[in-house]
């Protein structure tokens, strides 16, 4: 499991169940021996940045939305930002992979504002104990997958799933045309 780090992707295969994550994308945030931290991409809810975190809704990428990260602690707020220089030090920012990072929504807005190029705001997260992402990997649950900054701030999100797996090398792009029951083909 040396390719699951926090930056990768997790694309919900076929075979995966939960109806939490059907046809999801993740993006894993942190991976330790403790477990994984990430959210899910493309789930856009109707509630706007701007009702819940008043001034960050002014920041956010469109569309200007919470998205629902995940089934874990759906009441706070997990803040995914693309800084827009190298500078690893700015205040309230915590690196996770390349550019992109944590903010912390304690931070006053005009103190970022400045430094962003992106930014997406995340009811819950999606979780894993030690060793459950690595068991459902295994069991052929997840594609793991390299991601882009652009996977995290696109505005329409309804194709990122197949488009995600249309840009894998070989027979991996091949599932992004699979429809939901080929029994039904």
């Amino acid at each position: 499991m040396s390719d699951v780090r926090a930056g990768m992707l997790l694309v919900a295969t076929p075979a995966l169940a939960d109806p939490n994550f059907a046809e999801t994308v993740v993006l894993l945030l942190d991976v330790n021996d403790d477990g994984s931290v990430g959210v899910v991409l493309n789930r856009p809810t109707a509630l706007a940045v701007a009702d819940v975190l008043g001034p960050w809704g002014e920041v956010v990428a469109e569309p200007e939305v919470l998205f629902q990260g995940g089934p874990v602690e759906t009441d706070g707020a997990l803040a995914v930002a693309l800084r827009r220089g190298d500078d690893t030090g700015v205040l309230g920012l915590r690196e996770v992979v390349d550019r992109l990072a944590l903010l912390d929504l304690d931070t006053p807005v005009e103190l970022v504002d400045d430094e962003l190029d992106g930014l997406r705001i995340f009811a819950g997260y999606s979780g894993w104990g030690a060793g459950q992402l690595e068991q459902e990997v295994e069991e052929g649950s997840w594609y793991v997958v390299p991601g882009l900054a652009p996977d995290v701030f696109r505005s329409d999100t309804t194709t990122l799933w197949r488009d995600v797996l249309r840009r894998q090398p070989g027979d991996l792009a091949m599932h992004s045309t699979r429809p939901a029951d080929p029994g039904l083909n």
